[in-house]
Order: structure tokens, then sequence, then C-alpha cells
């Protein structure tokens, strides 16, 4: 069996650390926690669970941080989770089973979902190296939205992380971003991984003008990875949907096409550009895109679950019903129902359909 050290770096965790350990305290053989500047008890609470406690001056990288904490390990594999993550309960002897069967993989993929629905399922997910082979040369790079670049023998495992946010700290909205402009204010080099996600954080943060700019700019490298630039395309249309040029993103969207075979998520976006401009024949089309389409492979990429049954369906729905096609519109409701059977938009559509047919 292999032995694994889990690698952790926290500050401020002391609400969530416990819960967190408390997952996989009896999956993995060492527990390392390296501290960036905590100001509440969280090495109090980790205390309760291991005495390998590192403190590591906050240098606005997480990389760094990250790799120092992977530089304590000692056992045959490292793996790494933040404190808001757990390892469901059901999950724990898969997770030991898991350890039973591997033996020379050199990377363990592993889902991380980051969303759930109303109840409870996931709705977003995309795989992570969550387990790598010590001493086999892995170090994470990136200042924000660090990664390990896989490699050699990968095991793709089937056990989710889940990701369960009680609430978003203080400042952290705004750090990622801070770290980004701070780069590119020092005239650092952004690589084509960095420059995909400061886009992203410039979208979300409604800097459309700056954001589309960075997007553009990382689409123009030819290394980008092709699963962000599948939702660089995404994310360029919404900072074009923020400053009012509606063609161009539209164009954005269809040039996701350019990357791979449609996607689930981009043909529902299409779906919606045509169905919030009452061009419901085309948003029929896109929608049925969308319940047809192929979700991307277990590369990492982020997936949208809903894309690919309730969301399509249930938009089926409404285009079908303002077509004035309700049969159409009840079958779709119903197959938005097989998904989510307790969804309150199925539920007040049925009751919908039942009272027109009184």
């Amino acid at each position: 069996m292999i032995t694994i050290s889990l690698c952790m770096i926290v500050r401020d965790e002391e609400e969530v650390l416990g819960r967190c350990l408390d997952s996989v305290r009896k999956l993995v053989d060492e527990i390392i926690i390296v501290d960036t500047g905590s100001r509440d008890r969280t090495k109090e609470a980790a205390s309760a669970y291991t005495d390998q406690i590192y403190d590591f001056v906050w240098i606005d990288d997480f990389a760094a941080a990250r790799n120092y904490a992977f530089e304590k390990g000692r056992m045959s594999y490292l793996m790494w989770l933040d404190a808001d993550d757990v390892i469901p309960a059901e999950e724990a002897g898969k997770f030991m089973e898991m350890k039973e069967r591997i033996s020379d993989e050199d990377v363990i993929m592993m889902p991380y979902i980051t969303a759930f629905d109303e109840n409870g399922k996931a709705s977003f997910f995309y795989y992570r190296e969550r387990i790598v082979k010590n001493d086999a040369g892995f170090f994470f790079r990136g200042k924000v939205h660090e990664v390990i670049q896989p490699s050699g023998k990968i095991y793709y495992s089937d056990i989710p992380v889940e990701h369960r946010k009680l609430r978003v700290k203080e400042g952290g909205e705004e750090r990622n971003l801070r770290i980004y402009e701070k780069m590119e204010k020092s005239g650092e080099y952004f690589d084509s991984r960095a420059l995909y996600y400061y886009g992203r954080e410039l979208m979300s943060h409604e800097k459309y003008e700056k954001g589309a700019d960075v997007l553009k700019r990382f689409l123009a490298r030819p290394d980008g990875w092709k699963e962000n630039k599948i939702d660089a395309a995404r994310q360029l249309a919404v900072c074009y949907y923020g400053m009012g040029e509606e063609q161009k993103a539209l164009h954005s969207l269809l040039c996701a096409f350019e990357y791979d075979v449609p996607r689930g998520e981009v043909c529902c976006d299409l779906g919606r550009h045509f169905l919030d401009r009452e061009k419901y024949e085309q948003a029929v089309f896109w929608y049925k895109q969308a319940l047809s389409a192929k979700k991307a492979p277990e590369t990492g990429a982020f997936v949208e679950e809903n894309c690919y049954g309730f969301l399509p369906a249930v938009s089926l729905c409404v285009c079908y019903d303002r077509l004035g096609n309700r049969k159409e519109a009840e079958r779709y409701n119903e197959l938005a129902g097989s998904f989510k059977p307790d969804s309150p938009y199925y539920l007040s559509n049925k009751k919908y359909f039942e009272q027109k047919a009184e």
C-alpha cells in the first residue's frame, strides 16, 4: 500500500479546518500544515491532528507556499487540499482501496466539485492533479491558480473532493486580481495559463474592457490549452455583453467551435443568446445541440452538469411554449423533470400546463 503525506497551506481557517481533517485523517499517513499568517486559532485547531505545523511568510505566491509544504512530506506520495475541502465519508472505503491498488502511478487525478445544485448534487466540477509521487520532480507553478503539470503514468480516480466553502474570507475576492495586477505592473511574464486566468478574474470583477483585451491576447497564443480556449471564448462573450457589443459576443461564442466539437456549455450560451432576443427557432436549435453534446474528456476541463440535461430541456420548454407548440413544451418540461424532479422551475411549468388544460 502506498503512503500519503497530506500537505496543506492555510490561513484563518479555524471554522473549517477540523471538518477537512476529520474527513481525511484516517486516509492519509502524515499531515503537514503550513500556516501563511493566520490571525485566528487555525494553528491551535491543526494541533489536534498533527504536530507538523510550519510557518511560511506570505509573498503573494500560492505555488511557493504549496511547494514549501510539499518539501516537508516524507511519505511515498504527496496530496494537497484546501481547508474548505472534504472527501465525502462514503468514499473512504474506495480511497483505501485506491491506496492498495496504486503502485507505480505518478499522478492521481480526482474530480473537484466546486458547486452544487439545490439538491446538493454536483453542478460544476473538473479534474485536478490531487496526489503525486514524492521525489519525482513534481511542483506547483503559478502565483495564482497554481497547478502541477501532470506527466508520466496518470491514474483517473472517480473519488471526488468537494469544495464546501462556508463564506468568502475578507479580501478573498480581490486577492487574486490584486496579485495579477501586481505582476503586470512589475513587468512579470504571463504564461498562457496565467493570462487566461487573469482575463477570467477581470471579467468576474466586471472590468470588461480590460478583460476582453487580456482574453483576446490569450486566445492569440499558440500554446494555450484547448479547453481553456473554449472557456475563454465564453468569458470573452461575457465581456462583450457587458460592454453592450452583442454581435461581438455572438461571434466569440461561435469561435469556440474552432477548438473542438461543440460543448454543451457553449451551446447553452448560444441558446440563451437567441432566447433573450426572442429568436426562438434559433434558440431551439442550439439547446437541442446541447442535449446531444459530449462533455469534455477527463482532462481538467470545467464541466457544468446542467448544460447537458436540465438547462437545455427546461429552456426548450420555454421556447416551444412561446412558439405556440404546447405538446413539445410539455414534453421538454417532463424531460427537465427527469433530471431534477424537485426543481421549482419544472414544478411551476407543470402547474402552468395543467391550468391551461382545464
